[in-house]
């Protein structure tokens, strides 16, 4: 048995440690390149250490070619920061998924996240074939056997270490229908997911009302929630989000907030005008996390500020999320004695 089973954790991993101590988490992302360059990782990770307890390592986000989750990971993991590694239905049937599991396991990665995947025509392969040979929830379950059985999925024994995750699990509140979304939540927890990373909020009363229904379901006590929040960078950005991305809900107020960010300046200043714009979102992703701090079941907040690694340092800070706790991962079993 390894320290942190023996102490009750499912990983160990520092992300379990900071929610299980009850520290409000921050975890960031950190999306691959489109090509093998491992510097472009390095310097992302150098970004985010210190302000993230953890980092999603995106899995062919959108759908388009990058280098793996679990390549990216590793190299994450070189560079101090804790990865939590997406893993995609759409790319792998079950015999890859649990063999680059524990590959993954094997190089350090404590944390996955299940994902379905976007779906193959929005990416740069639309006539790929997907695979979903099983779907986010059968994944979770999938994971939890192995972990805490030690069983492949087909039953078989697994002979040696098994790898040990927290597990993850994404949540759309303002999918439609709205009223179904605690519900779907319901049955990722019961699923085995540790902890949820929300889409992103910035209607805060509506995330409200889905909480409000998740505390009648009491699924906040069952799992760790952390809000998905990111900073827009234009208003073009936000009325795009607004009119254009299904599943979110940004309100009018958001978008003139961006509009008017520019008030005053001259309109041939390029670089003062998206400066300010910039600022403005950064300024409203940080009071967007003052808020829902406040929400009962908000375990921690997930910023999504992917190809903008640079605006977490200032929305941590502002949203007096520093310093963060000084909590190291448990260690894991010798992959030498197997003990």
């Amino acid at each position: 048995m390894t320290e942190a089973q023996s102490n009750g954790y499912k990983s160990g991993s520092r992300l379990e440690r900071i929610l299980r101590d009850g520290h409000f988490a921050v975890t960031g992302e950190l999306g691959p390149p489109q090509s093998s360059n491992g510097d472009v990782i390095r310097e992302k990770a150098k970004i985010l250490l210190g302000y993230c307890d953890a980092a999603n390592i995106t899995d062919n986000q959108t759908a388009i070619v990058r280098m793996s989750s679990v390549g990216a990971g590793t190299i994450v993991v070189q560079e101090g920061l804790e990865p939590i590694i997406q893993m995609t239905c759409r790319d792998r049937n079950r015999l890859a998924m649990q063999s680059d599991l524990m590959g993954a396991y094997a190089l350090g990665m404590r944390n996955v996240l299940c994902l379905t995947g976007d779906h193959q025509s929005f990416g740069n392969h639309p006539t790929a074939k997907n695979v979903h040979d099983l779907d986010s929830l059968q994944l979770l379950q999938m994971m939890v056997g192995m972990r805490d059985e030690k069983l492949f999925q087909c039953g078989d024994e697994i002979k040696g270490i098994e790898p040990r995750f927290f597990l993850g699990a994404a949540a759309n509140p303002f999918g439609d229908p709205f009223e179904y979304r605690p519900y779907r939540l319901a049955k990722k927890v019961e699923a085995g997911a540790d902890f949820i990373q929300t889409q992103l909020i910035y209607n805060v009363p509506r995330f409200e009302e889905y909480m409000e229904k998740v505390h009648d379901l009491g699924l906040h006590e069952k799992t760790y929630i952390l809000a998905g929040v990111g900073p827009l960078k234009s208003p073009g950005m936000a009325k795009y989000m607004r009119d254009q991305v299904p599943g979110l809900d940004v309100p009018d107020e958001i978008v003139d907030r961006m509009t008017t960010a520019t008030k005053g300046i001259d309109k041939e200043d390029k670089k003062a005008r998206r400066e300010a714009w910039r600022s403005e979102g950064i300024q409203i992703t940080i009071e967007l996390i003052q808020k829902l701090r406040d929400i009962e079941g908000v375990c921690g907040v997930h910023v999504m500020a992917i190809e903008w690694e640079e605006a977490v340092k200032p929305i941590v800070e502002g949203a007096g999320l520093m310093p963060r706790p000084e909590v190291t991962a448990l260690p894991a079993a010798s992959t030498e004695t197997g003990e």
